[in-house]
């Protein structure tokens, strides 16, 4: 038994020991980063064991620094969504408003903006166009009332066809901001359709970030079109946190770097790719691919792949993985391609494996997992099958404290330890709907792989 978690650690836990091979960053004129990415790949061990095969990760991160000035900023081109439903009533509308404005006054004069409420029908309060002194957007704001049945597949619609109007000035980042409290009651209101809609939007280049205040919107249709489309997502259980959240959105909306982003990552002959970790992506033979619309300054965002590397003997060296980054520099847009690749080496030590052991990556691994089992069971709680979504929980708990105590890594065990509490909860009680909802959106925010300033 033993034996069978320090193997299941392996998965966790492949890293690289050689250094890995980035493309050079130009400096313009000023003698600042003409380029605001840069890649790495990285693997959760730099030592892994000789004479069998063995499971590892590996993780191809981006890091993206902020952009140099505010002022060059790329522009906005942003549809702002909101349910004015009779659910909406009091003071969930108010904060909404509150939300909005102070949304708006974070923009800048030539941002574009529009405004748009739906309830059983979908109107188009200010159709988009530039911020100027924001007097219109604020009086439209300020006039939002609530009443009605809640069309949300037409909300969004008709915020993506405002967005649509300036689509083709590629200086803009696009984006529509939903805010929801209800069920989608008129129109397509299942989460593969929605699903679908956010996975259209995202091949123009617009990405739909959700909000989901209270505790009686469908969170499987928010975080589904938010995921589709490389949004955000949010539960927001309180109003009077919107302003705190709609700031939070505004400012990863006001810091994109990079869109239309591709990875490609290409392994060589004895090593496997499996599958992507908590996202996405496509694998073809020895070839995965994944595309991100934008990433964000002052971020990291990554991707993790599980492969399986066939037995090398002790002393030996491989290149575990090579990846290129394509994309488009939102700063300046211009096309812009970077590459890396790592090495391995492997080992019949096992205490100089468990030396080379890279934390971070181990970390982040063992996030996604735990996002993907909550995810397992919130699917068999809904099938009333509690017994087995705790099983699937207590594995992975298990699993991970085993993980953390091999290899002396603190964040794994501290990620590990609530989850067979939560097992046993869940084993008694199933999930409540605020419960659910957490479970839901956090998920998400950890599937989607981005971390701030790491």
């Amino acid at each position: 038994m033993k034996r069978l978690a320090l193997s299941l650690c392996a998965v966790a836990l492949g890293g690289a020991m050689s250094l890995a091979f980035a493309s050079r960053t130009p400096l313009n004129s000023t003698g600042e980063s003409a380029d605001p990415v840069r890649l790495r790949v990285d693997v959760d061990r730099t030592v892994l064991p000789s004479g069998s095969p063995e499971k590892a990760v590996v993780k191809i991160a981006l890091d993206c620094l902020p952009p140099p000035r505010r002022h060059l900023r790329p522009p906005v081109n942003l549809a702002l969504v909101i349910d004015r439903s009779g659910s909406m009533s009091g003071d969930k509308i108010a904060k909404a408003r509150e939300a909005a404005l102070e949304a708006v006054r974070r923009l800048g004069p030539d941002d574009i903006v529009a405004l748009i409420a739906y309830d059983s029908r979908v109107e188009t309060l200010v159709p988009a166009q530039r911020v100027g002194d924001g007097r219109r957007l604020e009086q439209a704001i300020r006039g939002l009332e609530a009443g009605g049945n809640t069309a949300l597949h037409g909300g969004v619609t008709r915020g993506a066809e405002e967005v649509r109007r300036n689509l083709e000035d590629r200086r803009f980042v696009n984006r529509v901001i939903l805010l929801s409290d209800g069920l989608a009651n008129v129109g397509p209101s299942t989460p593969e359709e929605l699903g679908r809609l956010g996975a259209r939007l995202v091949r123009e280049g617009i990405s739909v970030t959700t909000i989901g205040l209270g505790l009686g919107f469908n969170e499987d249709l928010m975080t589904r079109l938010a995921q589709r489309s490389d949004g955000n997502t949010y539960f927001v259980e309180h109003s009077g946190d919107l302003p705190r959240i709609f700031a939070s959105e505004l400012g990863d909306v006001l810091n994109v770097v990079a869109r239309r982003v591709v990875i490609e990552i290409e392994f060589p002959a004895g090593v496997r790719p499996i599958h992507f970790v908590g996202r996405d992506g496509v694998i073809r033979g020895q070839r995965a691919e994944l595309s991100l619309n934008q990433l964000y300054g002052g971020q990291e965002k990554f991707a993790l792949v599980e492969v399986e590397v066939a037995p090398n003997a002790p002393g030996a060296e491989l290149e575990i993985a090579r990846a290129e980054v394509r994309y488009e520099n939102a700063l300046n847009q211009r096309s812009a391609s970077l590459s890396a690749a790592r090495r391995v080496q492997f080992s019949a030590n096992r205490a100089e494996v468990v030396r080379s052991a890279d934390h971070r990556v181990q970390a982040d691994y063992a996030a996604n997992v735990l996002a993907v089992a909550k995810d397992e069971a919130v699917a068999l709680v809904d099938a009333d099958r509690r017994d087995q979504a705790a099983a699937v929980l207590r594995q992975k708990a298990a699993e991970l404290k085993v993980m953390g105590e091999t290899y002396g890594n603190a964040k794994v065990g501290a990620l590990a330890a609530p989850a067979a509490p939560e097992a046993d909860r869940i084993e008694r009680e199933g999930l409540d709907n605020a419960g659910r909802k957490i479970y839901r959106a956090e998920s998400m925010q950890t599937r989607s792989q981005q971390a701030v300033g790491r």
